[in-house]
């Protein structure tokens, strides 16, 4: 039998490396270790589907990153500017993720065509898990694996991180942070809005 000391170290290993750089927010982890204390396995940190909005005079820095997708294909922030960005953070054994995937794919597929971008950034599984995901649930934009070089979510360092697993954010046509949906989208109502509105200039 492990000892209690040993269970938490470990237990408190785990917690950095799942959580890797979205440990920036003390209470997310403190909202994980109680999770192993309590005796649950759920082993994600997920919102409420909070919606923050970032004033446009409020926005900051645009985001900078440049990293490969699943197919090798390089996504660059500067390369984006100009589109709208929709960043989703995730990984295939969280049950919120899956239940949200529907609803990504739909405000996805409203907006082909047009300047938006969609990027799932998975932060914790293998290529061949990732992929299994995106086979069952019909993902057609692209992934990028972070859970090594944790390259997405640095680049968020000093933003609105998403700081919960699942959580979208959405970068203006400038590469700033707009919004964020903390926890899963529940229906493609908010997001498409988010987008829509960043899309048109009618963000406030």
């Amino acid at each position: 039998m492990i000892s209690s000391r040993k269970r938490l170290a470990a237990l408190a290993g785990t917690a950095v490396a799942a959580a890797l750089v979205l440990t920036g927010c003390s209470s997310d982890n403190d909202s994980l270790s109680k999770q192993y204390g309590s005796g649950t396995t759920q082993n994600y940190i997920s919102g409420n589907g909070a919606v923050t909005e970032v004033a446009t005079d409020k926005r900051t820095d645009a985001v900078d990153f440049r990293a490969k997708d699943i197919d090798g294909q390089t996504l660059s922030s500067k390369e984006l500017t100009g589109k709208v960005v929709v960043l989703n953070f995730w990984y295939a054994g969280c049950p919120p993720c899956r239940a949200e995937a529907k609803y990504l794919n739909t405000v996805h597929d409203q907006f082909q065509g047009k300047d938006v971008q969609f990027i799932g950034v998975n932060v914790r599984d293998e290529q061949g898990t990732a992929e299994a995901f995106e086979r069952t649930f019909k993902v057609d934009y692209p992934t990028v694996l972070d859970q090594r070089t944790g390259t997405m979510q640095l680049a968020l360092s000093g933003q609105i991180a998403p700081n919960a697993v699942p959580a979208t954010i959405v970068l203006d046509k400038q590469g700033r942070v707009a919004a964020r949906v903390l926890g899963a989208v529940d229906g493609p109502g908010i997001l498409n809005t988010l987008v829509s509105d960043e899309l048109s200039g009618k963000a406030s």
